[in-house]
């Protein structure tokens, strides 16, 4: 899928969210393109996860308004989601495999860059929560989708993983991809980071 000649890699024309009642958001239009990388900022509740399923055409009811993606997307939910019987080796082979041929080096590449190297072929089970993370992470090691949608990313890993994952995402809009996340941190990177404050609107 090429994106489109404006550069575009997201497009999103009059979203608004209504759940339980409330008006999450109203008439949210903005554009995402290659080479940037997009903080959704809001309080809890504010509807950030809800936007981002929306994004990934995870939610395809109870709101109106259109998104269009002109790019192959990967999403990360904010939630790990590794099988507790399998090991992380076993975990990310299963969740890449839809998405290319990979090598058990590269799986094991992967894991390494996360920090799970000596960990490969243990029972997730017997794993941190901070190390699920980790291997769900792992997946952007292996990813070619130009669109990365990222929920809480930094959630239970520690500073030096913070470190390593900003790294990554830095590369990868360098390589004129897109990075859209939610996170409650601010962003320690040397790189122009647009945000979207589902309260305010979108800034650079």
């Amino acid at each position: 899928m090429a994106p489109p000649a404006d550069g575009h890699l997201l497009q999103v024309d009059s979203l608004t969210l209504e759940r339980g009642g409330r008006l999450l958001f109203e008439d949210l239009s903005f554009a995402v393109d290659g080479g940037q990388l997009l903080q959704v900022e809001g309080a809890n509740g504010a509807g950030k996860t809800s936007l981002l399923r929306i994004l990934a055409g995870l939610s395809r009811y109870g709101y109106t308004g259109s998104v269009t993606r002109h790019a192959a997307q990967l999403y990360l939910g904010h939630h790990s989601a590794v099988k507790a019987l399998l090991t992380p080796r076993e975990n990310l082979a299963w969740h890449v495999s839809g998405e290319g041929d990979y090598s058990d080096s590269e799986i094991e590449q992967a894991l390494a860059q996360v920090g799970l190297y000596g960990y490969e072929d243990v029972p997730s089970h017997t794993l941190s929560a901070g190390q699920h993370r980790r291997v769900n992470l792992a997946r952007l090691y292996l990813s070619a989708a130009p669109l990365w949608l990222l929920d809480e990313p930094f959630t239970a890993i520690d500073r030096a993983g913070i470190t390593a994952l900003e790294g990554l995402l830095v590369r990868h809009v360098e390589q004129g991809n897109t990075v859209v996340l939610t996170s409650h941190q601010a962003l320690s990177v040397r790189y122009q980071v647009t945000t979207l404050s589902l309260s305010e609107g979108l800034r650079a």
